[in-house]
Order: C-alpha cells, then sequence, then structure tokens
C-alpha cells in the first residue's frame, strides 16, 4: 500500500504538479493527486541517481588511484572491488526506474475509467529518430574509445579498460531494458488532458535515460591522464563532440509537450 504523504507534503506536491503542467503550455490543467504521486516519484528517483552517479565516479576514481598508488597489498582488490560496485550501482539504477514504473502502475490501477481509444506510444514517438541515431552513435563511440585503450601495452591501462567496458555495457543493457519496460508501460489516463500529460512524462522519461552521463564520466575519471596522450586526447573529443551533438539535439527536438499533442491528436 502506498504510504499516504502528509496534507502539507500533498499540498506542496500538488503545487509543483500545478507548476510542471505550467512550464508545459498546460496551465489550464487540473493538478490531480494521480499526477503529482507520479511527478513526486520522479522527482526523488532523479535526485537518487544523482547521488548513484556521485558514488560511481568517487568509487572509480578512488580504486584507480589505489590501483596505482596504494598499498601493494591493496591493489590486487582494487578492480574487482570496483567492478562489483559498478554492478551494484547499477542495479540499484535499475530499480529506481523499475520503482517509478511500479508508481505508474499504481496509479493507474485507482482510475475509475480510462481514456477511451487509448495510444500506446512506440519509439518514434516517445525517443524519436534523431535521439535513436544519437544514442547509437555514442554507444558505438565509446565501445570504440575503450576497445581502442585495450591495444596499449600498460596493464594497469587494461585493466581500467576492462573495468570501464563493464560499466558501460552494464549501463546500455539496463537502458535498453528500460527503454522498452518504457515502450510497454500501459498509458496511464482517464480524459485528453492526463493523456497529453502522460506522453509528456513518457517522452521527458525517454530523453533523461539515454543522456550519457556515465558514458561521458567513465572514460574520463578511469583512464584520462593514465592512458597514453593520443587516447587522452581521443577521449576529449569524443566528449565535446557528443556534447555538443546533445545540446544542439536539446535545442533543435521538439519539445515534449509538441510531441505529446501530436500524438494525441493523431491518434
Amino acid at each position: 500500500m502506498i504510504r499516504e504523504p502528509s496534507p502539507d507534503a500533498r499540498a506542496a506536491e500538488l503545487r509543483q504538479a500545478g507548476e510542471w503542467l505550467a512550464r508545459r503550455d498546460l496551465a489550464g490543467v487540473r493538478a490531480t493527486a494521480l499526477l503529482a504521486d507520479r511527478l513526486a516519484a520522479r522527482n526523488r528517483a532523479r535526485l537518487a541517481g544523482s547521488v548513484i552517479l556521485a558514488l560511481l565516479i568517487l568509487a572509480s576514481a578512488l580504486a584507480a588511484t589505489v590501483n596505482r598508488f596504494g598499498p601493494d597489498s591493496l591493489r590486487p582488490m582494487a578492480l574487482p572491488s570496483l567492478a562489483v560496485v559498478v554492478a551494484g550501482l547499477l542495479v540499484a539504477q535499475s530499480r529506481l526506474h523499475g520503482w517509478v514504473r511500479r508508481v505508474d502502475r499504481r496509479a493507474g490501477a485507482t482510475l475509475s475509467r480510462r481514456a477511451a481509444h487509448l495510444i500506446q506510444p512506440g519509439w518514434r514517438t516517445v525517443l524519436g529518430r534523431p535521439y535513436a541515431v544519437f544514442v547509437a552513435a555514442v554507444f558505438v563511440a565509446s565501445i570504440l574509445l575503450a576497445g581502442s585503450a585495450l591495444a596499449v601495452p600498460d596493464r594497469t591501462v587494461r585493466e581500467l579498460t576492462v573495468v570501464m567496458l563493464i560499466g558501460l555495457v552494464g549501463v546500455y543493457a539496463i537502458t535498453a531494458l528500460q527503454l522498452r519496460h518504457l515502450l510497454r508501460h500501459p498509458v496511464v489516463a482517464e480524459d485528453e488532458d492526463s493523456l497529453t500529460a502522460d506522453v509528456i512524462m513518457r517522452v521527458e522519461d525517454a530523453r533523461e535515460l539515454t543522456t550519457p552521463s556515465v558514458q561521458w564520466s567513465l572514460p574520463m575519471v578511469l583512464l584520462f591522464g593514465t592512458a597514453p596522450g593520443w587516447w587522452s586526447a581521443a577521449a576529449l573529443a569524443y566528449v565535446l563532440v557528443s556534447l555538443a551533438a546533445f545540446a544542439t539535439l536539446q535545442t533543435k527536438a521538439p519539445s515534449s509537450t509538441t510531441v505529446a499533442r501530436q500524438a494525441v491528436t493523431a491518434r
């Protein structure tokens, strides 16, 4: 059973839901308790996700430092321990998104009726072709970058590269699974307004999932300055180019509200 928030917390969540609607040109739509619950879950998951990313960066930096400069007795355990930490943090990230989906399912179960002729947005609506191309390009570039470091004859570089590959593959696997759940998750709506809000959340969830924060962080934390100069230059170029592409995509792509309205109108 969902724990009921205090009256003050409920009022704050409803106010924040109203502000969320206003920022998306839906100021005339009433903020409901259902919408407030779903947005509150996403805000908490976003905060926890930021903590997980920070822990991942700190753990990676610590392990790399111990592996290079720590006592001989600790060095053999540094990278295996980091691999375990990376796996644990990625699983925690996956469970966070699973919790948000469960909140959505419980919210949907409280609806007395469902909107007629519900849509089930596909990947072209939820993610969009430009974002899909960007994700594919970042995937290929990050794997090629990590793979090139495996050719470096330095044992430390190769060991750190293995850890980076573990993290990258884990991130991509979890992201793919979460996108699959997002696409298959039933729409939670009882009228056209709540249907539009649901699609907006779905689009924003997909765009947040595909933001390559870990993919940008791991190469710079683990190997930048440790690998040869040519690799560090390539890593820096990869981050700068992908950042520029991401910024352009954020600027040029239609807003989540525009995407949602087009999807609802076309149903």
